[in-house]
């Protein structure tokens, strides 16, 4: 169904929308949505009951997190450069980690005083849980996008390198931050930091070594097929055993992803190889990301949307947007990073720096408590203003006439 649904989409974007096709897949998704919905409340329930009995047999917590997301995560990373990713390794490095974490702060505090002056009373953990799903910004629409900025290359590798990365870093926070909201951990510094090192450092370190024993492989052989299902081993079997390791399983998938997409590439491949290789991997993540956005908008039919959170889901909009300023500006007052963080690549990093399936992933993963509800319709929210507001307008608000005077008289002054 998601697959017909996604060829349809697909076929109405391409004759009529002229969308870039992500936006314009969940765009139509979203418009069947709010239509089946319509004519449920005019008493038609055929269709909505049949889109309901549907969609509760995806459980898109694992549907993502444990089917899409390795392989996504793959496709993107196998064509960064590994060079140029490293002339920003310390923008990126910051921008994945202590961004994020300063993100999620900003966010589960300022989202905790908005609910009690609601009157929804979500507990700090839950708001804190909220801030660690939301911050993380998402790679597969954050890559989307990319092709259609025309952005400098140093820009290009900052936002890729940085969805790639705090992904994987903002999964093992809400993770951390999960396993004290159940009681699983105790809310000491010492397991906390234990347990992020265990899952962010361990994973990446895992990643390394499944990818080298890939590349070992890969260069003993030179037939594309059996090249294709090695790559195809090392993101399903090592994405599997890092989470059975309690290991990360995104940030070892772009780890191995970057190392097969380089020195894999150019030493244990043939030409005719990494034509294959990069096709098939292009199809995949076409094919995955058309069903992952039709997925995002067929998921209104079965969010707990209540009109008491509906101003709660509107402010956390610009309390999202307020925290990823903070939190990529932050660099411009580091010694050293201060000439990569121009006023355009701020904007730029913080107007495109969507959030997509992950954050509704991880919401839908909450445990089944009070606060739930609130903080599922308050997720989507931003999503599709982050998917349709800004990704829309991106390239627009990059090429406004008073962001290109700022970047002339910055470039003027040095």
């Amino acid at each position: 169904m998601l697959i017909a649904l996604a060829a349809l989409f697909s076929y109405v974007n391409y004759r009529f929308l002229k969308l870039p096709a992500s936006f314009g897949l969940m765009l139509s998704a979203l418009v069947t949505s709010l239509a089946v919905v319509a004519l449920g409340e005019f008493g038609s329930h055929t269709l909505e009951n049949l889109a309901h009995h549907a969609l509760e047999n995806v459980d898109f917590d694992q549907t993502l997190m444990h089917g899409m997301l390795s392989f996504l995560l793959f496709a993107g990373a196998l064509h960064i450069d590994l060079n140029d990713l490293a002339q920003q390794k310390w923008s990126v490095g910051f921008l994945a980690s202590l961004g994020v974490v300063v993100s999620t702060l900003i966010i589960g505090y300022a989202t905790y005083w908005l609910f009690g002056l609601l009157g929804q009373g979500v507990p700090l953990i839950y708001c804190l849980l909220f801030g660690a799903l939301i911050s993380p910004t998402d790679p597969i629409a954050v890559l989307s996008i990319l092709k259609s900025m025309g952005a400098d290359t140093a820009l290009e590798n900052k936002m890729a390198g940085e969805s790639l990365f705090n992904d994987g870093v903002g999964v093992v926070v809400f993770l951390v931050l999960l396993s004290i909201a159940t009681g699983e951990h105790p809310a000491t510094f010492g397991s906390v930091v234990t347990l992020f090192l265990e899952e962010a450092i361990g994973g990446g370190l895992f990643g390394l070594l499944t990818g080298y024993l890939a590349y070992r492989m890969l260069r003993q052989v030179d037939d594309y097929e059996v090249e294709i299902l090695i790559t195809l081993a090392l993101v399903m079997g090592g994405y599997t055993l890092a989470t059975a390791l309690h290991l990360s399983g995104p940030i070892a998938t772009v780890v191995a992803g970057l190392l097969i997409g380089n020195h894999g590439r150019r030493f244990a491949m043939s030409k005719q190889t990494r034509e294959h290789l990069d096709t098939f991997w292009q199809l995949i993540d076409g094919i995955l990301n058309a069903i992952l956005f039709v997925l995002i908008g067929l998921e209104a039919l079965l969010l707990p949307f209540e009109a008491a959170f509906a101003w709660a889901a509107v402010l956390a909009i610009p309390v999202v947007l307020l925290a990823r300023l903070v939190s990529v500006s932050l660099p411009a007052f580091v010694p050293g990073l201060r000439d990569e963080f121009s006023p355009k690549v701020i904007v730029a990093l913080t107007w495109g720096g969507l959030r997509g399936g992950i954050s509704i992933a991880l919401a839908l993963a909450l445990p089944d408590v009070p606060a739930r509800s609130a903080l599922i319709t308050t997720t989507y929210a931003v999503v599709v203003f982050s998917i349709l507001v800004q990704g829309l307008t991106v390239v627009r608000v990059l090429r406004s006439p008073l962001l290109q005077a700022s970047s002339k008289a910055r470039a003027a002054e040095e």
